[in-house]
C-alpha cells in the first residue's frame, strides 16, 4: 500500500532524491520548487517511508504528512459574483492546499437568490469528478436551509459550510461546519484561523472515509502506478498546463484531448492487461482538453472477466 508524504527542504542533493523515490518503487505526485527551497510530495510503498524519511533528514529537509495529496476537491459558491465569491472561499481552498490537496474554486450559473437559485446537470457532473465538494453558502440560516437542493444528488462527499448552523441538513452531507460566512476581508484572526483548522480537519475526515470504503474493495491498480505509465506519454511530457496529470482516490485527470489520445490511452498495458479493460477512460465535462481516469476494482475486473 502506498503512502503519501511530503518533502520540505532545499533543493541540495534533490536529484538523489527524485532517484530514491524511483529506486524504491515511489511516484512523485507534484513538485513545486521557489528560488532554492523545494517541496516534493510524493507516494510512496509503506515499508520504504523509513529509507525516505532518514535520507530527507540527511540532506536538511524534512517530511511531513499530507492526508489530502492525491485528492482534487471542488471550492464551490452560489455564483462568481463577490457576493458569493467573499474571501473565506480562497482561505478555504488554501488551507486544503496545504494539506495536499488540488483545489478549484467553483461558481454556479445560477446559484444567486433564495428562492431562484438552481444547480444544473451539467454542473452536478462536473463536481461529480472531484473527490469531495465544499459547499459554502452564506449568513442566513433560512436562506441555507432552503438551497439544500443545490447538493441533493451529488455524489462524492459533501462539506457543508455556513455562517449560521442550519437544521435539517445533517442527511444530506457528509459534515456542517458553521461560524464562517460571507466577510469582506481574509481570516486572519486566531478564532478565524481555528476555523478554517476545523473545515480542514471535517474534509480530512470525509476522505479518510471515502478511502476506508475503497480499501474494503481494492482497486485493480494505484492511481500512483499509472501516473508513471502516463508520463511517458509525449502529449503529457510536453504539457505546458499546471499539474498535467491530477491524482484521484480513485483514478486520475490526465490533461489532454480526449478526442485524440483515448485509443492511446486505452492501449496502456499494466499488469499484463488494457488499461482500457481495468478503467473508465471518459471525457471530462469541464472541457475537451481534459480526460477522466476511473480505476476499475478488483471485483468489477473479476466480473468483467467472467461477462
Amino acid at each position: 500500500m502506498y503512502e503519501v508524504l511530503m518533502y520540505d527542504g532545499g533543493v541540495y542533493r534533490s536529484d538523489e532524491l527524485y532517484e530514491l523515490i524511483d529506486d524504491v518503487g515511489g511516484v512523485v505526485i507534484n513538485k513545486s520548487r521557489s528560488q532554492q527551497m523545494l517541496m516534493v510530495t510524493m507516494a510512496i510503498p509503506g515499508e520504504e517511508v523509513p529509507v525516505l524519511e532518514r535520507f530527507c533528514h540527511e540532506i536538511g529537509g524534512i517530511t511531513k504528512e499530507v492526508p489530502l495529496a492525491g485528492t482534487e476537491i471542488a471550492v464551490v459558491g452560489p455564483t462568481l459574483g463577490r457576493h458569493h465569491m467573499p474571501h473565506p472561499i480562497c482561505d478555504i481552498a488554501e488551507q486544503l492546499r496545504q494539506l495536499g490537496a488540488i483545489t478549484v474554486v467553483m461558481g454556479l450559473a445560477r446559484g444567486r437568490g433564495k428562492e431562484r437559485s438552481q444547480i444544473m446537470a451539467e454542473e452536478k457532473a462536473i463536481i461529480n469528478e472531484y473527490d469531495a465538494a465544499i459547499f459554502m453558502l452564506g449568513n442566513f440560516k433560512s436562506c441555507v436551509e432552503s438551497k439544500k437542493h443545490l447538493f441533493d444528488q451529488i455524489e462524492k462527499p459533501v462539506v457543508l459550510v455556513t455562517g449560521a448552523k442550519p437544521e435539517g441538513l445533517d442527511q444530506d452531507c457528509e459534515a456542517i461546519i458553521s461560524g464562517i460566512g460571507r466577510k469582506s476581508e481574509r481570516m486572519r484572526r486566531p478564532e478565524e484561523r481555528k476555523k478554517l483548522d476545523e473545515t480542514a480537519e471535517a474534509t480530512v475526515q470525509v476522505v479518510k472515509d471515502r478511502r476506508r470504503v475503497i480499501e474494503e474493495d481494492p482497486l485493480f491498480v494505484h492511481p500512483a502506478e499509472i501516473k508513471q505509465l502516463l508520463e511517458d506519454i509525449d502529449a503529457v511530457s510536453y504539457n505546458l498546463r499546471p499539474a498535467p496529470i491530477v491524482l484521484h482516490l480513485d483514478g486520475l485527470r490526465v490533461k489532454i484531448p480526449y478526442k485524440e489520445h483515448v485509443k492511446e490511452l486505452e492501449e496502456i498495458q499494466i499488469y499484463g492487461r488494457r488499461l482500457g479493460d481495468v478503467a473508465e477512460i471518459k471525457p471530462s465535462r469541464i472541457s475537451d482538453s481534459s480526460t477522466i481516469i476511473r480505476i476499475l476494482s478488483r471485483s468489477e475486473v473479476e466480473y468483467k472477466d467472467q461477462v
